[in-house]
């Protein structure tokens, strides 16, 4: 079992950057692929980026280049930093551990707007 919870979110102008994190609880954060997912207002959930154990890193085409996943395992932490932010990036953005289970976090809201 791994409990996850994300902060970071917020609001923020075209242009401008947001890094979250998700803190892990429970045991063996290490052995899971971490993730990011995001769902837009009225849109399905969709993939952000990915971090495996061995920190090898999976983005969606259009995060890459002004996003980046990063994971801590000293900390059970995972990290989404994001730049060049536009207005559809709007959206609530989920934290997923990935492995025989997938866990995932309550989300951040994410606002781009001027």
């Amino acid at each position: 079992q791994v409990q996850l919870v994300e902060s970071g979110g917020g609001e923020v102008q075209p242009g401008g950057s947001l890094t979250l994190s998700c803190a892990a609880a429970g045991s063996r954060f290490r052995i899971y692929i971490m993730g990011w997912y995001r769902q837009p207002p009225g849109k399905q959930r969709e993939l952000v980026a990915t971090v495996d154990p061995g920190g090898r890193t999976v983005y969606a085409d259009s995060m890459k280049g002004r996003f980046s996943i990063s994971r801590d395992n000293t900390k059970n932490t995972v990290y989404l930093q994001m730049n060049s932010l536009k207005p559809e990036d709007t959206a609530i953005y989920y934290c997923v551990a990935e492995g025989f289970h997938s866990f995932w976090g309550q989300g951040t809201q994410v606002t781009v707007s001027s």
